[in-house]
């Protein structure tokens, strides 16, 4: 299938535009301004649901835009595609503890956040994940697929995804100040991987948004991070190599299956 590539050239120009632009000056900003950055940071988090939104108005119109955004949600979905999304993190996190534990005889580190606030968070963010969601899952990955086929398009979106959030590895406020670039963006491509699963199994957007909230939020269960050093390192957390090891086990089962369900270029997609 021959598919036009300028859309989505353009929606990836103007959401790393946007974003970065966003984000630069929210950290270069003083903490006075407290307010200001924290609408830069929000504005510059879902640019890429603006971005696809703006444009498929553009192109087609209100009704084209109302079934586009429609059409992300209205499918039925089984309970048990929720359920995976809610837990595979804890699942992944915990088995990393486990295997930490039977090799070192040690437990790892664990988060000291209260199991009801991260549920709270979970059920916030999940309505937040629209804004990246509604354009990295719902606008971008389809056209991807219909170019390259499902398998080739989640690695490439997860490596754009996750170059898309650099500039925090560099912003003093954010979590991921000195962290291990390299590391991170294995771990975002497996990701991208399995949530481009999630959402092509269900055809609706609400799964793939529960699973990238709740990794946010539960991912800290047995934290990653160790202490900030080169953003080019290759980092010296075992915790988070563990976690990687996993999430390309899992994300490379499901690369074979994508290839086995026939879901090439060409396939037909949710669009």
């Amino acid at each position: 299938m021959n598919v036009d590539v300028a859309p989505l050239l353009k929606f990836f120009s103007l959401t790393f535009v946007v974003a970065w632009t966003c984000y630069i000056v929210a950290g270069a900003l003083p903490v006075e301004t407290g307010a200001l950055r924290g609408a830069l940071f929000l504005l510059g988090t879902i640019s890429p649901s603006l971005v696809a939104i703006a444009l498929t108005e553009r192109a087609e119109g209100r009704p084209g835009t109302i079934a586009f955004l429609r059409g992300l949600f209205e499918k039925r979905v089984d309970p048990r595609w929720y359920l995976f999304a809610a837990f595979y993190m804890v699942a992944i996190k915990l088995t990393v503890a486990l295997i930490h534990r039977a090799a070192t005889g040690a437990w790892p580190r664990f988060g000291v956040e209260p199991w009801y606030i991260m549920v709270m968070a979970v059920v916030i963010s999940t309505l937040v994940q629209a804004g990246e969601e509604i354009g990295w899952r719902g606008y971008a990955l389809p056209r991807l697929t219909a170019r390259m086929g499902l398998a080739r398009a989640s690695l490439l979106l997860g490596v754009i995804w996750a170059s898309w959030h650099l500039p925090f590895f560099f912003i003093p406020a954010a979590d991921t100040l000195g962290q291990s670039f390299p590391v991170y963006l294995l771990q975002v491509t497996a990701l991208s991987v399995i949530v481009a699963w999630v959402f092509w199994r269900t055809q609706n957007l609400l799964p793939a948004m529960l699973l990238h909230a709740a990794v946010n939020n539960t991912k800290d269960i047995v934290p990653s991070a160790a202490a900030p050093a080169s953003v080019l390192a290759l980092g010296n957390s075992a915790v988070a190599w563990l976690t990687l090891a996993l999430l390309w086990i899992t994300a490379s089962w499901l690369l074979g299956r994508m290839r086995a369900q026939g879901w090439g270029p060409g396939y037909p997609s949710i669009l």
